[in-house]
């Protein structure tokens, strides 16, 4: 019989271990009777999937300036502490998922101290938006990304990156619930009584500074198109801050919370006006046209202008090549230009089917990897990985 699968895993935050247990959930499958041992780094979940912790998650799930600069002694600490667990542990592969800054420092450590463990990153960081040193600086000690996004692998290249593998996006395992069934579809097709979605972001600082616009915009939306309604999915945690901003719009949105409510607004929805990011690409795969807007802090814009070189900061755009998605930045984003646009993506027409038929062509590009970004994500993994010994 097989040793073990010795696996060594760094999730530092949540997101990450939603992957890393579809890639524990398909890894087993494809090691079929071969035990599998793990070890690392991961939240409550990952514990029940059989992870057994080096330390507690909540130690490096950190956000924000401040957090991180209070928590640094001992994020530096819990950095040496993972990269001397893993190397002690001698696993067959260490992944590390997403949450850079933390894990690519404990495989840089990790291949200083064991240079044959081989070594996958899932996630590619955002070189090609800012930063682009770092992609030639993770070459000697990341062996494969593996990328959620198609132009991820050749973005890389071009930096002199790691060897990176285009695996799917875990969006494209959710389409079921993101098309809508037949009454949903109706509701969607009204044009008398459209649905708008509102999303002005899950960061207080993007409620803060696009509340106020979007409202106007609502406002002038709802002058237009007297039949609108209007649904606002919040995450839970700003739902209050949500509705304190939106208590002063000439029109109050409906506000629904949680993920189930979420998904439904979506499958009803006629268009969407919402801060970019990657929402921008649940609407596209859901088939709703959108209008995008950032709106930041004065010195953030300006640091981002000098930093991001990017003709889009849209998802579905950048995935496309070309934009389909208007996006509005900074003082760009006013409410008549907002208003406006998403008029036009609630009317039959050019503008609406101009980003119809984009969306339809993000889905097949998303596609590409196959069905199973955890799937993918493994084999490109276990290709680091010598055959087992007899």
């Amino acid at each position: 019989m097989s040793r073990p699968f010795r696996l060594a895993l760094i999730a530092g935050e949540a997101s990450g271990d939603a992957l890393a247990l579809r890639f524990l959930d398909s890894l087993r499958q494809r090691l079929g009777e071969r035990e599998l041992v793990i070890t690392g780094v991961g939240g409550e979940g990952l514990v029940a999937a059989g992870l057994v912790p080096l330390f507690p998650q909540a130690d490096i799930a950190v956000m924000g300036f401040g957090p991180v600069v209070a928590r640094l002694p001992l994020l530096l600490r819990r950095m040496n502490d993972a990269a001397r667990g893993v190397t002690t542990f001698a696993p067959d592969l260490l992944l590390t998922i997403d949450a850079p800054d933390f894990s690519l420092r404990v495989a840089k450590k990790v291949r200083a101290r064991a240079p044959s463990i081989p070594i996958a990153h899932w996630v590619c960081p955002s070189v090609w938006a800012w930063r682009s040193g770092r992609a030639r600086r993770m070459t000697p000690h990341i062996d494969r990304i593996l990328a959620l996004l198609p132009f991820e692998p050749a973005a890389l290249e071009r930096l002199h990156g790691p060897k990176t593998v285009y695996v799917g996006h875990p969006l494209i395992e959710r389409l079921s619930e993101l098309r809508p069934d037949r009454a949903e579809a109706a509701i969607r097709a009204d044009s008398a009584a459209p649905v708008v979605l509102i999303l002005p972001g899950s960061r207080r600082s993007e409620i803060r500074h696009l509340m106020p616009a979007f409202g106007e915009a609502v406002a002038r939306i709802a002058a237009a198109e007297p039949g609108a309604r209007f649904v606002l999915p919040a995450v839970p945690h700003l739902r209050e801050a949500i509705a304190q901003a939106a208590s002063s719009w000439p029109i109050m949105p409906e506000i629904v919370v949680g993920e189930a409510e979420k998904l439904a607004a979506f499958r009803k929805a006629r268009a969407a006006l919402a801060a970019s990011g990657t929402v921008t690409l649940e609407l596209a795969l859901a088939q709703v046209p959108t209008v995008a807007a950032y709106r930041g802090a004065g010195w953030e814009a300006a640091i981002a202008r000098r930093l991001i070189k990017l003709p889009s900061v849209i998802l579905p755009n950048l995935i496309l090549g070309h934009s389909v998605v208007p996006e509005f930045i900074q003082d760009d984003a006013t409410p008549e230009a907002l208003s406006r646009h998403v008029v036009s993506a609630l009317a039959e027409g050019p503008d609406r089917e101009r980003q119809l038929a984009g969306f339809a062509e993000v889905e097949a590009i998303m596609k590409s990897a196959g069905a199973s970004p955890a799937a993918n994500a493994v084999e490109a993994a276990l290709a680091l990985v010598g055959p087992p010994p007899p």
